[in-house]
């Protein structure tokens, strides 16, 4: 099951998100959060809060109470670009110069892992106690 969390007009550039984009691709929530955590650009708290929202949204989505980040991954992440204000700046010489100030939009997409059940740990644990019981 996947979720989506959309974020619009965003006023930053596009191509300064895509860096911080970049590095949360495909990568688990929780490694996805760290991450941006320690992330120096300004992009990453924005992009920080459009996760939280997209795994909040799978969270309804599931219907129930918590959800693990760790079985939670990042399966698609775009920044678009959105509108471009344009603005004036006076230059030498009575010239003018054209200032862009762009924005953006940012798309995640989160998927749920399936969980491992219990009870394949608990005979993984049995294994496990049973080897190291034979070896002394």
């Amino acid at each position: 099951m996947e979720a989506r969390a959309i974020k619009r007009y965003l006023r930053m550039s596009p191509r300064k998100i895509r860096v911080v984009v970049d590095l949360i691709r495909g990568k688990k929530v929780s490694e996805a959060l760290a991450i941006l955590k320690f992330c120096p650009k300004a992009g990453a708290i924005e992009v920080e809060r459009v996760l939280r929202s997209a795994v909040a949204n799978l969270q309804n989505l599931k219907d129930r109470g918590s959800l693990d980040p760790e079985y939670v991954l990042v399966k698609k992440v775009f920044v678009d670009s959105s509108v471009t204000l344009k603005r004036i700046l006076p230059a030498p010489m009575g010239r003018a110069y054209r200032l862009r100030k762009r924005s953006a939009h940012i798309t995640i997409v989160v998927e749920d892992l399936p969980m491992p059940t219990k009870s394949k740990e608990v005979k993984s644990k049995v294994k496990k106690e049973e080897k190291v019981g034979t070896e002394n």
